[in-house]
């Protein structure tokens, strides 16, 4: 007599993201794409009340100096941190979003498609927090390849003996 086979009992879990002293200076990834919509302005503008033109009225748009709607700065800064969440490696590590230092450089327009590249720029120990700072170095990049906007982003991260 033969037995089908039982259903595995092993306990499935996600991944966790790295700890601190998993970073090393230099070590870079690359998010997957995310298309803006007009979709992504028109709920972002209600969401935080900023219903400039420059965002959201075409007709004006076309004598600004892009010559069409541009997306929020503040929106694809959101978006870049949603992409960059989606990697993975800060994933039940992540203790603190300590600080950041933006630029916006390029307009991204409604039908762009970023994407974004981070690069570990630096850490710093810092035991008694129970882990240690992260500067991560971020750039968001059109279908171009672009920089459309770059900065930096200190987190502090769990370490491995907490």
């Amino acid at each position: 007599m033969t037995t089908s086979p039982q259903p595995s009992t092993r306990r499935l879990s996600r991944p966790m993201g790295l700890h601190f002293e998993e970073f090393q200076t230099g070590d870079s990834v690359k998010s997957a794409t995310r298309t803006i919509t007009e979709a992504d302005v028109v709920n972002f503008a209600a969401l935080s009340g900023d219903w400039n033109l420059i965002h959201t009225d075409a007709e004006y748009s076309k004598a600004h100096m892009f010559g069409q709607r541009v997306a929020h700065g503040l929106l694809i800064l959101s978006v870049a941190s949603g992409l960059s969440v989606r990697l993975g490696f800060l994933e039940e590590t992540t203790l603190a979003f300590r600080s950041i230092d933006w630029k916006m450089q390029r307009p991204v327009f409604i039908g762009d498609t970023i994407h974004v590249r981070v690069t570990v720029e630096e850490t710093k120990a810092m035991a008694r927090l129970g882990g240690g700072l992260v500067n991560f170095k971020v750039e968001v990049l059109n279908q171009k390849d672009e920089i459309c906007q770059k900065g930096n982003w200190e987190m502090l991260v769990k370490g491995l003996e907490v």
